[in-house]
């Protein structure tokens, strides 16, 4: 099976095609035939030693990749329909993948726990179906962490990359106040997926939350990072979700919740109702490009570069993954 991936840390330059023992369902698997893969931030931070640590014990070569879309050719026989829903042979499918090692989703075949896999969104390609399930995933796990009542205010920073958009869509659909923090030229696309206030990133972000929101908001869905530098705008005893290790101590009361989305990885009902969300249009999937899979270097470049509105996928027929490097 050939697969893109990485035997050393480093920048793009590093991918490159390995070849990988064929993978087989085992109990409570399916096996599923990628016809594209989401390439992530995560994906970034395997490939240029971020993740050092978690690998540390673990033998090269790394595959990346933890969104895929296309086809189940093989299943177990333990595999049973859940809610709403039978996999079978020849099913068209998304899943996420808890990549690990020599297992992520840049191959041409991944093997999945059968609650990690839904059905394809119907009316999407395989690109858009590749593009939104991780990112999604990750703004449903924020939002649940902060449980927050209707009518409650909430801050997303980096509200137009890819996990800040699906977080404002799904919080404006349950009845929250939110506002947008992204550039200028975000705001009509910010405005139609239901923000109700949108600040332009810079110097005077806070300023201008606190005009729009006085006593504080209860919450903010941090992608951009800012930490220390957004916590001023929650109130006493309010909340912020984070992302990728920050361990600030905001005081006043703040609870701080680090978000995983590999801890919903299996959660099949929470996997299904985003595809469903995708498919009645509540959900907007959002491809920035799609390109064949041994430009999988280009594709860390452009993700690397920044300022994409969607994700870049990579596509897997098999004829474009050339010989190994």
């Amino acid at each position: 099976m050939k697969a893109i991936g990485l035997s050393s840390y480093g920048g793009p330059q590093v991918l490159h095609v390995v070849d990988l023992p064929e993978p087989h369902a085992g109990p409570g698997q399916v096996r599923v035939q990628v016809h594209a893969a989401g390439v992530n931030p995560a994906d970034v931070m395997l490939r240029d030693g971020s993740l050092t640590d978690w690998y540390r014990d673990v033998e090269p070569p790394f595959i990346p990749g933890m969104d895929v879309a296309g086809t189940i050719d093989e299943i177990a026989d333990d595999v049973r329909p859940m809610e709403g829903e039978s996999l079978s042979l020849g099913t068209d499918v998304i899943g996420i993948v808890d990549n690990h090692g020599r297992h992520g989703g840049y191959s041409e075949y991944v093997v999945l726990p059968a609650e990690s896999v839904t059905r394809k969104p119907a009316g999407t390609t395989f690109p858009q179906a590749a593009s939104f399930l991780m990112n999604a995933l990750t703004a449903r796990c924020a939002l649940d962490a902060l449980g927050l009542a209707p009518g409650s205010t909430l801050v997303v920073t980096g509200a137009a990359g890819a996990v800040g958009g699906y977080t404002v869509q799904l919080a404006a659909s349950e009845g929250l106040h939110v506002i947008a923090v992204a550039s200028q030229g975000d705001e009509e696309l910010l405005r139609s997926y239901g923000a109700e206030g949108v600040v332009p990133r810079g110097d005077s972000v806070v300023q201008q939350i606190v005009d729009l929101a006085p006593a504080g908001v209860d919450a903010v869905v941090d992608t951009a990072m800012l930490h220390d530098r957004i916590a001023p705008v929650v109130r006493d005893d309010g909340q912020i979700a984070v992302f990728r290790f920050w361990e600030g101590a905001p005081g006043r009361g703040i609870t701080v919740h680090p978000v995983n989305v590999r801890t919903r990885a299996t959660d099949h009902a929470a996997i299904a109702g985003l595809r469903e969300q995708i498919q009645s249009g509540l959900l907007t999937p959002r491809v920035a490009a799609a390109l064949p899979a041994d430009e999988a270097a280009k594709a860390h470049s452009m993700v690397e570069e920044g300022g994409l509105r969607g994700r870049v996928v990579l596509t897997f027929p098999p004829t474009t993954l050339g010989s190994t490097g």
